[in-house]
Formats: C-alpha cells, sequence, structure tokens
C-alpha cells in the first residue's frame, strides 16, 4: 500500500484532535504521530521491511494492539488503548465504528518531552531518586516478562555480531581495518562468553523485555520513572536476555557520561534481581548495544541536514570508540570499607564504585540494605533492635561476604561496605579475596566521636538504623589491631574518592585511574 494512501487517515486524526488546540506531527521510519495538548495517535505507517510489515490495515491493527499489550507492561497508565478507523457507508472516517476497516492508531495520554529521561539527564534533572526507581521497576518487569527458550543464546548474539559488523561497514563511519579489528574482538568476548550465554538461556533469564531501553524511551510519568516505546514489532529483537536489555540504559548512562547514575542503577537492580551470575557479561552487552548505536547514528547522520550531520558523525565515532573501551579487559579486586557509624562508608563506596573495575562500575554490597532484604523489608524501614543481635549479624556478614565472593567469581569488582569492627570480620573478607587469587583493598574510615555521632544525627532517609548512641558504643569498644589503610573521614568526598581509588590502583591495575571532581571525566581514559 502506498503511503499516499493515508492521507485520509492523517486528516481525520488532525481533526479529531484539533479541539485541544494545535496538532503538532512527528514522523519516524515506522510511524506517524500526531501530539495535541493531552494526547497522542500513533500510526503505523503502510510500509514493509525485512523486519516488519505493516502494508496493510489488519496488519497494522494487529501491531497496534500488540504495542498496547506489550507496553502496558510498564506504562500502563499511559496507553489507552488500540483504536479501529472504519469508513461508514456515507464514506466518512470514524472511530471504532461498523464499517471497513481503513486503519488502526495507537492512543496515547502525552506528557511533556522535558521528563524524558534524556533530556532531564541533558539538563542535569536525572537524579539518583529516578535511577532507584528506575532501577525496581525494570527488575520487577524482568521477573515478570515471559520466558522463552527458543531465543537468545550464544547462536543469537553471534548472528547479532555479524549483523552489527555488517552494518557498521555499510555505513563507511570507520575504516575497513578498524571495523574488522573491533569484529575481531566481540568474536573473541564471545568466545569467552557464549557457555554463560546459552546457560543463562536454559535458566529463563532470556525473557520478552523491552527491547530498546534508551534514556530516551523512558519519562517522569505521574512521579514514576516509565519504560514505554517498547519493541513490539519483532519478538526476535525484544526477546532476549534481561541483562541485555538493561545494559543499553547502562550504556546510555555510560555514554553521557553519568557513570554514578549507571553504578547506582546497576547496584539497585542486583538488590531486586538475582543476576549475580551473569553480570561479567555486562561490559560486553554494553559494547554491543555501543556499536549497535554507532552505526545507526552513522546512517542517520547520512540522511540529516548538513547543520547536524557533522554533530550525529562526532556523536557515532563516539559510540564506537566506546564499545571499543568497554571490551577492554580490566581487573579484578576487591575492596572494602569499614568504620564506626557516621563514618561515611556507604558515600565514599558510592563514588568510588563506578571507578573500580570494569563498567559499570563495582557491585556495592551493604551491610545494612542486605539485613533489611534479609528481614523483608525496604531498605528505610527501621528495624527493632533484635535484628542487630549477635546471631543476625553474623548472618549479615556472611551473607555480605557470600555476594562479595559470587560477584568476583563472575568476574565483577566489588565493594564491601560495613561497619568491620571487628578482627575476625576483617580477616573473613579479605579471605575472600585471597581464595580467588585476587588484590584486595581495605580502607577504614576515622573521625572524632562528635564528628561520627552528629552525621548520624543528621541522617535522614538513610538504611542504616544507627544512632548516636550506638556510635559512641562503637568507639567506645574499638576495632582491635587495625591493618587497613586508615582515611580521614572528615575529607571532603573528592579527596576520599582519590585516595582510595590511588590505594586500589597502587594493586597492579593496568589503567591508570584518575581522580577527577565528582560526577567528572571518565573512568576509562
Amino acid at each position: 500500500m502506498p503511503p499516499e494512501s493515508q492521507n485520509a487517515v492523517t486528516t481525520f486524526l488532525t481533526d479529531a484532535l484539533s479541539d485541544e488546540g494545535p496538532v503538532e506531527t512527528v514522523s519516524t521510519h515506522i510511524s506517524n504521530l500526531f501530539l495535541a495538548r493531552d494526547r497522542v495517535f500513533k500510526v503505523k505507517r503502510a510500509v514493509r521491511f525485512p523486519y516488519l510489515d505493516f502494508s496493510t490495515p489488519r496488519r497494522r491493527l494487529a501491531a497496534c494492539a500488540e504495542e498496547v499489550a506489550l507496553n502496558s507492561r510498564t506504562a500502563p497508565a499511559l496507553y489507552l488503548g488500540a483504536r479501529r478507523i472504519t469508513r461508514e457507508p456515507n464514506g466518512s472516517l470514524t472511530f471504532d465504528g461498523a464499517g471497513d476497516l481503513v486503519d488502526a492508531v495507537v492512543e496515547m495520554r502525552r506528557f511533556p518531552e522535558a521528563d524524558l529521561f534524556d533530556a532531564m539527564a541533558r539538563d542535569g534533572r536525572l537524579g539518583p531518586d529516578h535511577i532507584a526507581d528506575l532501577a525496581h521497576r525494570i527488575a520487577v518487569f524482568h521477573e515478570g516478562a515471559e520466558v522463552s527458550r527458543d531465543h537468545g543464546g550464544a547462536a543469537a548474539m553471534a548472528a547479532l555480531l555479524d549483523m552489527n559488523d555488517a552494518a557498521l561497514r555499510t555505513s563507511t563511519l570507520v575504516s575497513a581495518g578498524e571495523a574488522e579489528a573491533l569484529a575481531a574482538r566481540f568474536r573473541a568476548a564471545l568466545g569467552r562468553h557464549g557457555r554463560l550465554l546459552d546457560a543463562r538461556r536454559a535458566a529463563g533469564k532470556v525473557r520478552r523485555c523491552h527491547g530498546d531501553l534508551t534514556l530516551r524511551n523512558i519519562c517522569l510519568f505521574e512521579g514514576k520513572a516509565t519504560p514505554f516505546d517498547c519493541i513490539e514489532f519483532s519478538e526476535t529483537i525484544a526477546t532476549i536476555d534481561v541483562l541485555y536489555d538493561l545494559a543499553f540504559v547502562l550504556m546510555d548512562l555510560w555514554h553521557r557520561a553519568r557513570f554514578d547514575l549507571a553504578n547506582l542503577l546497576f547496584n539497585r537492580y542486583l538488590d531486586v534481581a538475582d543476576e549475580t551470575d551473569g553480570i561479567g557479561l555486562l561490559p560486553f552487552l554494553m559494547a554491543v548495544r555501543a556499536a549497535i548505536r554507532a552505526h545507526v547514528t552513522a546512517t542517520q547522520a547520512a540522511d540529516a541536514a548538513d547543520v547536524t550531520a557533522a554533530a550525529r558523525i562526532a556523536e557515532a565515532h563516539a559510540y564506537f570508540d566506546l564499545a571499543g573501551r568497554l571490551l577492554a579487559d580490566r581487573p579484578v579486586r576487591l575492596l572494602a570499607v569499614g568504620g564506626f557509624s557516621g563514618s561515611g562508608k556507604s558515600s565514599v563506596a558510592a563514588v568510588a564504585a563506578p571507578w573500580i573495575g570494569a563498567a559499570p562500575g563495582a557491585r556495592i554490597l551493604a551491610s545494612d540494605r542486605i539485613r533489611k532484604r534479609l528481614h523483608g523489608v525496604g531498605a528505610l524501614t527501621r528495624l527493632p533492635a533484635s535484628a542487630y543481635d549477635p546471631a543476625t549479624s553474623e548472618r549479615v556478614y556472611a551473607t555480605l561476604r557470600q555476594e562479595a565472593g559470587r560477584a568476583l567469581s563472575a568476574g565483577h569488582c566489588a565493594v564491601a561496605d560495613a561497619v568491620f569492627d571487628r578482627p575476625e570480620e576483617r580477616t573473613a573478607i579479605e579471605a575472600i579475596a585471597r581464595e580467588r587469587g585476587i588484590p584486595f583493598c581495605g580502607v577504614w574510615l576515622e573521625a572524632p566521636a562528635a564528628t561520627l555521632a552528629g552525621r548520624v544525627d543528621r541522617r535522614v532517609d538513610d538504611p542504616s538504623d544507627a544512632t548516636a548512641a550506638v556510635s559512641a558504643a562503637q568507639v567506645a569498644r574499638g576495632c582491635g589491631p587495625l591493618a587497613w589503610h586508615r582515611l580521614a573521614a572528615d575529607r571532603p568526598l573528592d579527596a576520599l574518592r582519590a585516595s582510595v581509588l590511588s590505594l586500589c590502583g597502587s594493586l597492579g591495575a593496568t589503567e591508570t585511574l584518575a581522580a577527577p571532581s565528582i560526577g567528572a571525566g571518565p573512568p576509562f581514559p
């Protein structure tokens, strides 16, 4: 069906929205969008490509219904439904009439473009609370997504890498030699990861996911992080390992130099989803996503006006370079951050983790969060004193060591965040690294008792339940003989992070660990 056959539908939809004021139109290669004050109509263009077929009204209706059904998993309040456009006996078009089917439309509620996560990231408005909410929502979505053992695995990834390689060469973004070098590195990485990809498929980790989880496809709607516009036209593209789905938004944040938010998303997701066995795949999966964006952006540049083509080519090169950096080997290590309550352990762990090891930074195992999880409550829920008896605390530290060991065994760095005021607890966490032949760095944060008590009293919305009295009791008890590196906890976070990274870097890291200001500069030079 030629595109001009939808002209009557365009007029009908524009008229239907005209009561809401001016109607904006946006066209993509597969859709036309009509935007009014608080409504959006989305029409599938009458096109056919190797990966989709919207050439008939019935195919477009089916695609609209599928889009609504799939997106209702993550954005039920945003998608209002799929509507039929029919022609009545008098020749006029109407919604959901008794006449012949002419076309179909997805009806959505409109939100301000400024509420897209990519706009919020660009403007500096995307914050930790948004990312923590997003992590939880993605984890819950993945848990409930339909499992498939007919997709994914090493063979599917090999086919995707071949497609990416061909598309990159066609784009002429880089020389044939550069394209081949990157393809060889991808093949080598797949050789290392193929067995794990197959094992995860067998374990039910391949599911009907979002498929296009970029910041552009996430918005703040009614105060909630809301992924929308998932891949509805291809079961193959969207039925993937859940970590490959997560990797897209992680890569997007990494590309935008929001390493802090990428690491936070990674950690809050793993706090909910038991995916630790696969986290060693993430740098590879993020690299695949970066390579896709490289050739897609290069292709868009070829079709862009001169004023935007150069910027898109530059961005495409940035994606290509990022893919290469993400594929680089990074040493695995374990950092432990200890200190009495109020010393700032969690803050130091959070600012250091994005810079330790492979993307998206180290897995943080915090005793406070583990304790809450073991009791089946949210991280900010206060626990009774009985939750801090010796037996429970021993269980918390044992769980922390177990999870740190799992992360390290998966080929990823870890940061252990706990008081560690007892020598036996410090010895036990050191053994986790020693047993795996992995470098260990222990850091002890210390500050005057009055400083610790003041910090504890000023806490708001914090996973720790410690009080000033608890901190004072810890100080009175002491920590025994201490061989860890002592750092003054009342120094600025920038300075503390620089010291921690310097200590980690002295353990034989192959990369240079810089220590710029908080939130600035790439972890991987």
